[in-house]
C-alpha cells in the first residue's frame, strides 16, 4: 500500500515552497486590484490601421489630460486596454479624440467600464463576508453529516484547513502573476476563488466519508492506518474526476480561449489541482497531526544520544 500518510510533513512542506513566495510578493507589492474593487475606469479601444502606438504614448496622452493612475498594455486581439482612475463622459471623449490626433486613425471604441470607489468598496467587503459565510457553512455541515464519528468536529475543521490551503495557492498565483505578468485582481479573480472553494470542500467530504466508512468496518486499525487506507481508496476517483471533467477542459481554454478568459482559466486550473492535491495529502494528514497532538513535539528538542 502506498503511505501516504506517513509522508505527510513532506506534502507539508511542498505546500510551504509553494505557497510562501507568493505571499512574500504579496507583502513586499500588495495586491494588484482591479478598477472592480479600487473603482476606476477600463477603455479598450483598436486603431482602424491596425497600428497599435506604444503604451508610454497612451500614457502620456492620459497625463496630458489630467488622469492618474494609469496602466496600459496590448492585447492578443490588437487592440489597447486602459485602466485608470474614474473617467466621466466628458472626459472619455477627450482621450479618444486626443488619440485620433495624435496617431492620426480612427479609433474604435470596443470597451468602457466604470465603478465608482464605493462600489468597488463594498464589492471587497461582501468578497470578505461571503468567504468567511462559506467557511462556517462547511464546518457546520461537515460537523453535522459526520455527528455518529468521535470528534466530528474535526472534519469540518480540517476541511476548512484545507480549504485554506487551495486559498492562499491561489492568492499567491494571483500575487506572482500580478507581479511578473501584469494580472490583475477583478470580480473574475473573485469567481475563480469561490468556484475553487466549492469544489475543493466537495473533494473532501467524499475523502472524509470514505473515512467514516471504514471507522465502523476496519474498528482494529490504528486511525493513521485508517486513514491512509480511505485515501487509497478514493485516490483514482479523485484523479479521474478531476482530470476528466474539468482539468483537460480548463487547459484547453487557457491555451485557445483567448486573451480574456486565459488568467481565469489559469487560476481555475491550478486551484481546482490543488483541492485535489489538498484533498489527498493535506486534509486527512491533518486529521492525523490532530488524532496524535504531533504539534506538541514540534519545538522539542530531541535528546541527544547517550555516548557509548
Amino acid at each position: 500500500m502506498i503511505d501516504i500518510i506517513g509522508k505527510r510533513y513532506i506534502f507539508f512542506g511542498l505546500s510551504l515552497l509553494i505557497i510562501l513566495p507568493g505571499l512574500i510578493v504579496l507583502a513586499i507589492w500588495g495586491f494588484p486590484l482591479a478598477i472592480d474593487f479600487t473603482g476606476g475606469s477600463l477603455l479598450e479601444v483598436r486603431f482602424e490601421s491596425g497600428n497599435l502606438p506604444p503604451p508610454a504614448e497612451i500614457i502620456a496622452l492620459y497625463k496630458n489630460l489630467g488622469v492618474a493612475d494609469i496602466q496600459v498594455q496590448t492585447t492578443g486581439e490588437g487592440s489597447i486596454l486602459a485602466r485608470s482612475s474614474f473617467l466621466d463622459d466628458v472626459t472619455r471623449v477627450a482621450v479618444i479624440d486626443a488619440m485620433e490626433q495624435n496617431t492620426n486613425d480612427t479609433v474604435i471604441l470596443l470597451r468602457f467600464d466604470s465603478v465608482g470607489p464605493t462600489v468597488g468598496q463594498e464589492v471587497a467587503s461582501r468578497a470578505a463576508l461571503a468567504v468567511a459565510f462559506a467557511a462556517l457553512a462547511v464546518i457546520l455541515y461537515i460537523t453535522f453529516a459526520f455527528r455518529g464519528v468521535q470528534h466530528a468536529s474535526r472534519y469540518g475543521i480540517c476541511a476548512i484547513l484545507a480549504m485554506a490551503h487551495d486559498v492562499l495557492i491561489v492568492i499567491s498565483l494571483g500575487a506572482l502573476g500580478g507581479h511578473f505578468l501584469g494580472w490583475q485582481i477583478d470580480a473574475l479573480f473573485l469567481t475563480a476563488l469561490l468556484t475553487v472553494i466549492g469544489f475543493s470542500v466537495q473533494d473532501k467530504i467524499v475523502v472524509f466519508d470514505r473515512i467514516r466508512e471504514n471507522s465502523s468496518i476496519y474498528r482494529r486499525l490504528n486511525y493513521e492506518t485508517l486513514v491512509n487506507h480511505s485515501i487509497i481508496q478514493t485516490l483514482q476517483r479523485s484523479i479521474n474526476t478531476q482530470l476528466m471533467t474539468v482539468e483537460f477542459m480548463l487547459l484547453a481554454l487557457a491555451l485557445f480561449g483567448g486573451v480574456t478568459l486565459r488568467e481565469f482559466a489559469l487560476i481555475l486550473l491550478v486551484g481546482l489541482l490543488s483541492g485535489t492535491y489538498s484533498s489527498i495529502f493535506i486534509a486527512s494528514s491533518s486529521l492525523v497531526v490532530w488524532d496524535k497532538h504531533e504539534w506538541r513535539s514540534w519545538f522539542r528538542r530531541r535528546p541527544a544520544q547517550a555516548s557509548a
